[in-house]
């Protein structure tokens, strides 16, 4: 197995001189010829619990995984993984999660662990070439499934990527590996921004805590969105509709939209300022109950998918964005999973679950004291992002350039 620790990779001068876009000698080859796909299933006992990886544990566009454990036993086969392999994430590719296994233990079934082979390929040099949208790109086509799109080995070991010698990979690892570590610095003060979040949350939980009640009593409305087939070509006269993929990191993103035409119950799905957005269903119970609030949007009105529930506060009781922060808080999730049942493959959470729930709800001017608060980190943590995002976009740029024909 080739060891995949990036801090190893030491620079050489000879490599400092090959020309980094110099194509001579490069070969397109199937992924399987240079990758391999390792497939060893265990059962997990309850220890195996503290140190697991799953895909929740994956931050989209890094290769570090900072996070593991999971706070119920595991159930269902496992996938072993070694410490320096490659773990991808096979639903739901559009997420980009490739990462470095920091351990030996247990990973996810609904991943892949991969190795390279190393006669054709560098160890610290694969996992750039799959963070490429040459690579990305194509594992979406390639997936299979409309809810929790899936990729197989079978398929992807045949899909064709250009390589470069083993001598000009050494030198593009190296100069990836400089801005990875950059980048990672600047994650780091990120990341203890966050925690610093969740440690605020959940001071105010707990000083709260005796005044819990149940989270229906402070909504105006709690509503399945529409089951209409909807399209993913834009197209004039149809309306945009917001997703699972729209729900991501507590906001709202509009990069993924669908489309639908017009319709006489519109009205009926129609979002507001202020509406809360919670993912109802998921393959993976991690995900249900992520929740953002809806802000508005650059279009006249905007729709939402049935596998996403509307939350509508009672104003004079409860602020949309002190919920979502509940929500989104290590102590309401840990309720929220009582909830949630599986069915068919799929994780579910149905509004009377949500209603169900009991969250600390003081006075208006209590809760809008933890939102000014939230606000000054969330202040804090988009610097910081946007100096990570510049040496991600470098990254992402020279390997665009790098594997563009």
């Amino acid at each position: 197995m080739g060891d995949i620790d990036l801090d190893r990779l030491k620079v050489n001068p000879e490599w400092a001189r090959l020309p980094l876009f110099e194509r001579t000698g490069w070969k397109r080859l199937p992924f399987g010829e240079f990758a391999e796909n390792i497939r060893e299933s265990v059962m997990p006992t309850p220890a195996d619990s503290v140190c697991y990886v799953g895909l929740e544990h994956m931050d989209p566009g890094s290769l570090h995984v900072r996070r593991w454990g999971s706070e119920a036993d595991l159930i269902g086969q496992k996938l072993r993984m070694r410490k320096g392999d490659i773990l991808f994430a096979r639903r739901n590719a559009y997420l980009r999660r490739v990462a470095i296994a920091p351990h030996d233990d247990l990973f996810s079934a609904h991943g892949m662990i991969l190795r390279g082979k190393e006669n054709l390929v560098l160890a610290g040099f694969l996992p750039f070439l799959m963070m490429s949208d040459a690579f990305m790109k194509r594992a979406e086509q390639v997936s299979v499934g409309s809810l929790s799109p899936t990729i197989n080995w079978t398929t992807l070991e045949h899909e064709e990527f250009d390589l470069p010698p083993l001598n000009q990979q050494r030198r593009i690892a190296e100069v990836l590996r400089s801005t990875d570590d950059a980048e990672q610095a600047w994650g780091e003060c990120n990341y203890a921004e966050r925690r610093i979040r969740e440690a605020t949350v959940s001071d105010f939980i707990a000083r709260y805590s005796s005044r819990r009640v149940p989270l229906g009593d402070f909504l105006e409305m709690i509503q399945y969105g529409t089951s209409r087939r909807a399209t993913l070509e834009r197209r004039d006269g149809l309306l945009p509709v917001l997703r699972i993929p729209n729900v991501v990191r507590g906001a709202v993103d509009f990069g993924e939209l669908a489309w639908l035409t017009p319709g006489d119950e519109d009205n009926k799905f129609k979002l507001a300022k202020n509406d809360v957005l919670v993912v109802r269903t998921n393959g993976n119970p991690e995900y249900v109950g992520r929740s953002a609030v809806f802000k508005g949007a650059d279009f006249d009105e905007c729709l939402y998918a049935s596998y996403l529930i509307r939350l509508r506060c009672k104003t004079d009781r409860l602020r949309a964005n002190f919920l979502q922060s509940m929500l989104e808080s290590r102590e309401i999730r840990q309720d929220v999973r009582k909830y949630v049942k599986s069915s068919a493959g799929n994780y579910n959470l149905n509004t009377q679950g949500i209603r169900s729930l009991n969250i600390p709800v003081p006075s208006l001017e209590e809760q809008g004291i933890l939102e000014d608060r939230l606000a000054e980190i969330s202040e804090s943590e988009s610097v910081l992002a946007k100096h990570k995002n510049v040496l991600q976009r470098f990254r992402l740029d020279f390997l665009n350039a790098l594997f563009t024909s």
